[in-house]
């Protein structure tokens, strides 16, 4: 039996009614004994208001609710080059979300930190060494004060080595890719720990989906895993995501 895993999710859908994001909620009480790491997105990141609208309001409050949920607030920072100052703006924005959470519910547990740099320099060390130090000391995020990487493909160990980020996505793929021999090679030449390690995969055909799942179940900690070929992160497939939580059991 594999080991268990739990699920991340890119959740870049807009919440227009309380219904929109009811497959995840569905899943969510389904399976109380699965931790999902939801990542929620307003406006490619928390947008130029101090707290977002109460669409967003209304359901990330509900997120937060669950016991088996994280939320996480998403930046991208275009590989290192977005300026630092505009990232640790972004950064204190969602932190102050959390400024009445008791009343209203409303706070990220941490950052998801999209495009981060897969090659080490000097520079790109410091750079996410700042962002990390900022977000572990921001009491305002809730639990664990979160740190996620997505390079897409796996980082030099030198840029995670000190670092050590709570989760990196090593692998965001096609179906197609992930079996080729460039990315196999690349995920067993620098090999990260399990426990640290995330798989987004998608275009898999259902009859690869259970099987890969299986599969990524010893290679990673979080998966999101869809039959979708475009707009995989707008949207829930009825067959694969069924089939996708039913092969974390």
């Amino acid at each position: 039996m594999p080991p268990p895993s739990g699920i991340i999710v890119p959740l870049y859908i807009y919440p227009l009614s309380p219904t929109t994001w009811a497959p995840l909620y569905e899943s969510i009480s389904a399976y109380p004994h699965l931790h999902f790491l939801v990542v929620v997105n307003p406006n490619s990141g928390p947008g130029a208001s101090p707290a977002p609208d109460t669409n967003y309001t209304r359901e990330i409050s509900k997120l937060n609710s669950y016991g088996n949920v994280d939320t996480v607030g998403y930046i991208a920072i275009g590989y290192g080059k977005k300026p630092l100052q505009d990232v640790l703006e972004e950064i204190q924005t969602y932190a102050t979300w959390a400024n009445d959470y008791e009343r209203t519910g409303l706070g990220v547990g941490g950052i998801f930190f999209d495009e981060t740099p897969n090659h080490y320099s000097a520079e790109a060390a410091e750079y996410l060494a700042v962002l990390q130090s900022f977000i572990k000391d921001t009491p305002a995020f809730l639990g664990n004060r979160l740190v996620i990487h997505n390079p897409g493909t796996p980082p030099d160990a030198a840029l995670t080595r000190t670092l050590k980020p709570d989760l990196i996505l090593t692998c965001e793929e096609s179906y197609a890719r992930y079996r080729s021999t460039e990315v196999q090679r690349r995920l067993h030449d620098l090999h990260h720990d399990r426990i640290r390690s995330g798989y987004v995969i998608h275009s898999v055909p259902m009859h690869h989906l259970r099987p890969l799942v299986l599969e990524l179940r010893h290679r990673g900690a979080y998966l999101f895993v869809t039959e979708f070929f475009g707009e995989f992160y707008e949207r829930f497939g009825p067959r694969s995501w069924t089939a996708f939580m039913e092969a974390l059991q």
